[in-house]
């Protein structure tokens, strides 16, 4: 009885110890992978499994969030980069645009539309667009610009808007473009086009005359005169005279083109054009 005593001591002491052993070896990389887990789970993507082998299951599986940790590190990357550059455009292009909640308050502005509003962005955040002044381009039509006046610039403004989906919301985008900038571009840059047209067409007819005129002064200077003094005088004369009406009926076509009248809208049968 004494020795069965002891071989049973031994076996049992034996088996606890494996039992012990392998609730060690089990429950070890189940900890760990609760704990990566845990981690991915609030967002800390740095921390990573020691000793994840492929020769077991579960180094397979903590091989596996060993990767999707770092998956998730690089796309949170990129998103964060993405961001950055979109607040750069944003911060740099001199539109001002806007976005708003599905109770129309204001939940982005860049830096052209705090300039437009003559407020800070942490003033404007929050604030409904009727208050704003903002509701009328909202609801009006896209393709019809619109004359507005704000604290920051007044005039004619071109009115995009389209929607997104934030956290399964709907929201609005708002983009104003400053139509009157565009337009004093187009006013200037057509106004230097019709100069170099009437500078080039007066020097085609000036020119001429200068050296017919410098050519008959030279002539009459001439003592004795030729001959034919007359006759050369005569026809330079005329040559002055048809570039001077060629000169004169370039300007009135001009000044006929900036009195034509206003354009009238009536419908037309198009099958009979």
């Amino acid at each position: 009885p004494k020795v069965q005593w002891t071989l049973t001591l031994v076996i049992a002491g034996f088996g606890l110890g494996f039992i012990l052993s392998a609730r060690e070896h089990v429950m070890r990389p189940l900890q760990t992978m609760t704990n990566l887990l845990a981690a991915l789970r609030e967002g800390d993507y740095s921390i990573r499994a020691r000793g994840a082998r492929a020769d077991d299951a579960l180094g397979e599986a903590l091989l596996e969030i060993n990767a999707l940790g770092e998956t998730l590190r690089l796309q949170r990357l990129g998103a964060f980069e993405a961001t950055a550059l979109l607040r750069t455009i944003m911060a740099e292009i001199d539109v001002a645009v806007f976005t708003f909640d599905p109770d129309r308050r204001l939940r982005l502005v860049n830096r052209a539309g705090e300039d437009l509003l003559g407020q800070p962005m942490d003033k404007l955040l929050g604030r409904r667009a009727k208050d704003l002044n903002l509701d009328v381009c909202l609801d009006a039509d896209q393709d019809a610009p619109l004359t507005l006046t704000f604290p920051g610039a007044s005039g004619r403004w071109g009115v995009k808007r389209s929607s997104f989906r934030e956290r399964g919301l709907p929201h609005e985008l708002l983009v104003l473009t400053d139509l009157s900038r565009t337009l004093r571009e187009e006013e200037r840059n057509a106004w230097q086009r019709l100069v170099r047209v009437i500078g080039h067409e007066m020097n085609n007819s000036l020119a001429p005359i200068k050296s017919i005129a410098g050519s008959l002064e030279t002539l009459i200077r001439k003592d004795p005169p030729p001959a034919d003094w007359q006759d050369d005088a005569r026809s330079g004369l005329n040559i002055i005279a048809t570039r001077a009406e060629s000169l004169s009926r370039f300007m009135q076509a001009y000044a006929r083109l900036a009195r034509l009248p206003q354009p009238q809208m009536e419908p037309i049968d198009l099958g009979e054009l």
